[in-house]
């Protein structure tokens, strides 16, 4: 017998079925900052987020709320274009459905975006960070609840949580295209407030070189579905509690954009080398 996850998922999947009857390989979730990556998808089918059965809507500003599916670098693609987050009152099951669906439409890889603050002292703003491991501290945990086991095991093992095959691909994309890539931890944080000076001493004190307020949900349930996970961060603030600033969304976003292009071209190169996955 089904459960009622998976009974939604099907949902969506057929309804999305209806508009575009590609199977991608690659999923990607478009963050902030990203916006340009959208613009080079040669897009097929662009859904609204409020026509797909189950899926959340997007409240934040700099997230258009639609799926696009198409080709990206001679790949069929299909991309979140602006995500959710527990902050906008959504639960973590809620948060992290699209990529369930993401995954019955066919996508074995999902390459995961965010803006995020930087913590480590050697980072800047503007730079890209490859995100090599997280820690959890939004308080919750998408799998929370009954399981599902034809979806994905009840314990799933997050020793790669970002693929280390994926994150070698990513270092020599991005040294044959010259782009710098910082490497680090990401911290997801529940949001929306950003954090105190205590609490960006507390961070780096137990290993934090960025923080954000997204990502994690997704990459658990992308690896609790077996997938590989790329993840990268636009460092868009620098968070050290010494010299801290106040930060506003307009500044987060006007670094973002400055810095999309990098972060386009190298994506969008990742996806071109990423080898084609047999589906299992």
């Amino acid at each position: 017998m089904s459960s009622e996850l998976r009974r939604h998922i099907d949902e969506a999947v057929t309804f999305i079925r209806r508009t575009s009857k590609a199977s991608p390989s690659i999923g990607l979730i478009l963050g902030t900052g990203l916006g340009g990556l959208a613009r080079e998808i040669k897009v097929a089918a662009a859904i609204p987020y409020g026509d797909i059965p189950h899926f959340p809507v997007s409240t934040v500003e700099s997230h258009k709320g639609r799926l696009l599916i198409g080709t990206l670098a001679g790949k069929t693609v299909v991309a979140m274009q602006g995500r959710f987050h527990r902050y906008e009152g959504y639960s973590l099951q809620q948060v992290t459905f699209p990529v369930r669906v993401m995954k019955f439409l066919g996508v074995r890889t999902l390459l995961i975006s965010n803006a995020a603050g930087a913590l480590n002292p050697q980072f800047r703003k503007g730079d890209v960070m490859l995100m090599t491991d997280h820690i959890n501290l939004l308080g919750d945990n998408p799998l929370i609840g009954a399981n599902d086991d034809s979806i994905g095991p009840r314990f799933p093992d997050m020793s790669e949580p970002y693929s280390r095959r994926l994150q070698s691909l990513a270092v020599d994309t991005a040294l044959e295209l010259r782009i710098p890539l910082q490497r680090g931890v990401y911290v997801a944080m529940q949001g929306p407030t950003l954090e105190t000076r205590a609490e960006y001493r507390f961070l780096r004190t137990i290993g934090v070189d960025a923080v954000g307020m997204s990502t994690v949900p997704e990459d658990i349930v992308a690896v609790h579905m077996g997938m590989e996970v790329l993840g990268m961060s636009i460092l868009t603030d620098e968070c050290f509690p010494d010299a801290l600033k106040a930060v506003t969304l307009k500044e987060v976003i006007a670094v973002a954009n400055k810095t999309e292009p990098r972060m386009t071209a190298l994506m969008k190169e990742v996806v071109r080398r990423l080898p084609v996955r047999n589906r299992k």
